[in-house]
């Protein structure tokens, strides 16, 4: 019953806590984001069947969704994730560090921060969290041993917003420990510069950011509907249309369009997509010449445990590149 309970409320924050992606407040939003595209482009059908086709979220792909998410929400409850969580005491320990190198002392947490410190310590740290997302996504798609745990997540054939949370426990282990030390250096870094104090509402600050971007179509990105920003916006930010692109079996979109929320990173390192207008769009896993293969994770125990006998094999084999070899060419089903 415990466990039962814990689950609940684990649901519940994802319905109602304005940091989760499925909080209530942005699938309202998203709803009514969908229906102002079903009006513009023609009512073709009902709203209802153009907002949840059944053959999409009655999908077989769909249920492992829904399988992995209630798995992985499982490990949550049981305190796995949170235990390799150590960002602040990764903060405070180098921030320490740094107070004690430079013979100074942590001024009074009580002192006023002025609002143009706080705002930039705001976006350095939206720009930060979007850095190693834009990097822990792309380590796993060249990194042939770590591939697997991120197939998982490409190997859905159709999206919804679930989807975002298709992902393998080993993958979201990675993306901790690689936040917890970047993140954790630059928020030490930043204080001991710019706020010289370790200020909660500062740092707390950077979940304000995402607000918009979770209210302006961000469930869309794993979704079944197209929405482009255009050519200029698409080189700042990402657009649920190229995170359509990303997850394409064509070889064309192969290793494309790695960002979260912004689009130049990608651009900065050669990997950005910006589609000239709507593309058909097939999801799922191909091999090296865009070719369909068959579905590796059917079930919630092939997801889980056919990416570690992969990354054991890639390892045994090696993670060595050919340099002739272009990052396309060099892997198998990277989308």
């Amino acid at each position: 019953m415990d466990v039962m309970f814990a689950l609940l409320e684990r649901f519940t924050s994802f319905l109602f806590n304005w940091e989760s992606r499925l909080a209530v407040i942005y699938l309202c939003a998203t709803v009514v984001l969908v229906y102002v595209l079903w009006v513009a482009r023609g009512r073709s059908g009902s709203f209802t069947a153009y907002l949840l086709p059944k053959e999409t979220y009655l999908h077989k792909s769909n249920l492992v969704d829904i399988k992995i998410f209630l798995f992985n929400s499982l490990l949550s409850v049981a305190g796995i994730f949170a235990m390799l969580t150590f960002t602040p005491a990764m903060t405070i320990f180098l921030l320490d560090a740094l107070l004690t190198a430079s013979g100074s002392q942590r001024p009074d947490a009580a002192a006023p921060v002025a609002w143009t410190t706080t705002l930039l310590a705001t976006i350095i740290m939206i720009l930060t969290m979007d850095f190693c997302v834009y990097w822990i996504h792309r380590i796993h798609h060249e990194v042939q041993s770590l591939w697997p745990y991120h197939a998982v997540h490409h190997s859905a054939e159709v999206m919804t917003p679930l989807t975002v949370n298709r992902k393998h426990p080993m993958y979201i282990l990675f993306g901790i420990l690689f936040r917890g030390f970047v993140i954790g250096t630059v928020q030490a870094l930043m204080l001991f510069l710019l706020v010289g104090k370790v200020n909660v509402l500062t740092i707390g600050s950077v979940n304000a950011g995402y607000f918009l971007f979770n209210a302006l179509g961000s469930n869309l990105r794993h979704s079944h509907i197209w929405l482009s920003y255009g050519r200029v916006l698409e080189h700042i930010f990402i657009s649920p249309a190229q995170h359509h692109i990303h997850h394409s079996i064509k070889r064309k979109h192969y290793n494309k369009n790695y960002g979260e929320v912004f689009a130049f990173w990608d651009w900065m390192f050669g990997t950005l997509y910006v589609p000239a207008s709507y593309e058909n769009i097939n999801y799922g896993l191909s091999d090296e010449e865009g070719n369909r293969i068959e579905q590796p994770h059917p079930t919630l125990r092939a997801a889980l445990l056919h990416p570690f006998v992969e990354s054991w094999e890639a390892l045994w084999k090696g993670t060595s590149r050919d340099p002739n070899l272009t990052p396309d060419a060099d892997q198998t089903a990277l989308q």
